[in-house]
């Protein structure tokens, strides 16, 4: 990934918490990954990735950034639903905000949510995983992307 295509990144992940919240995000410093160290936390959104760029991109959170983001969008339901509904939808803004930089053939999936202990989510092997760490609310959470 070019350092043009990991910056448009950062600046759709503080447009969305800014939007969404009116607070950006405490955004760490973009990192390589090695595939079996990737950060997942409590819930992962993840969506795959196909034709000009193959692969996927994830967001995980801890649970109570995702409680305090549905807080602060006034949903009171915290339920573990509507938890993975977030994380899942995250995922997908992103993603498909990601588009207009890598253009009409850059096809996003429906997310898959994942709870938990999350060790079935593999990026590609032959692809570098790029991290984007960052802290909203005190609480960690990542922007995992691996496109060829």
């Amino acid at each position: 990934m070019e350092e043009q295509e990991l910056r448009a990144f950062v600046e759709i992940v503080n447009q969305y918490f800014e939007r969404q919240t009116g607070r950006l995000p405490d955004l760490g410093t973009p990192y390589l990954g090695e595939p079996s160290a990737l950060p997942i936390y409590d819930f992962t959104g993840v969506i795959g990735i196909s034709g000009n760029r193959p692969g996927c991109v994830y967001f995980t959170a801890h649970r109570d950034l995702l409680r305090n983001l549905l807080l602060r969008v006034g949903e009171p339901d915290l339920s573990d639903d509507n938890l993975s509904d977030l994380v899942g939808e995250v995922a997908n803004t992103i993603s498909g905000n990601a588009r207009r930089v890598f253009g009409p053939d850059f096809m996003i999936s429906v997310p898959v949510v994942v709870a938990g202990n999350a060790k079935a989510i593999q990026v590609p092997r032959n692809v570098k995983a790029y991290i984007l760490p960052l802290r909203w609310h005190k609480q960690e959470a990542a922007l995992v992307a691996s496109l060829q």
